[in-house]
């Protein structure tokens, strides 16, 4: 077990041999540490009771980081080309879910922003969860009180709407899923 060279380009069998929570995006290496605030793992706390309430009577599935999502260019999942850890993953099919994780595209990824995170989640992650097909992508912005959501339309994702905190969040992909903003911030 060792650490990556975050300077270098590396594979998933490199990924394999790494010390704690990593990200491999386009060959980089992306420390997941260190710990979130408060204030993210209440945000979280909060988008997962909400969906876990909306969706218990569905077959869909709901995943909390440290939760590993594959991405691969050939759809082998042996070998994939990209691994992340977003905050909250909305699964749809039994299939994509093994034990170590997601294969392919979860239906709805929501990450919430950090300092050190906010770069890579607007725009690799941005990147590369409209390239394999996720079909909404919620990015919550604490510093800010706002939540972007973008779905995707014919291969791009297009920005629906940016909520402030007084407004209800509305779904595109889950018509009836909406929800209050004002929540999501009351920590403070």
């Amino acid at each position: 077990m060792s650490n990556p060279d975050e300077k270098k380009i590396h594979t998933y069998q490199d990924w394999l041999t790494w010390e704690g929570n990593w990200e491999l995006i386009n060959g980089k290496a992306y420390n997941i540490s260190p710990a979130p605030t408060s204030l993210h793992q209440f945000i979280v706390g909060e988008l997962h009771f909400e969906l876990r309430t909306f969706f218990q009577d569905r077959s869909y599935y709901v995943f909390v980081a440290p939760f590993d999502v594959y991405f691969s260019e050939s759809g082998e999942y042996e070998t994939p080309d990209h691994v992340t850890q977003p905050d909250l993953s909305v699964v749809c099919s039994k299939d994509q879910i093994s034990k170590n994780g997601c294969y392919g595209a979860p239906k709805l990824i929501i990450e919430v922003l950090s300092p050190s995170t906010a770069l890579k989640d607007f725009n690799e992650k941005f990147n590369l969860y409209q390239k394999y097909g996720v079909q909404e992508y919620w990015i919550v912005d604490p510093g800010n009180r706002t939540i972007h959501v973008y779905t995707l339309q014919e291969g791009a994702y297009q920005v629906r709407n940016l909520y402030t905190e007084q407004e209800e969040i509305q779904s595109f992909v889950f018509k009836d899923l909406h929800m209050s903003a004002s929540r999501l911030f009351s920590w403070e």
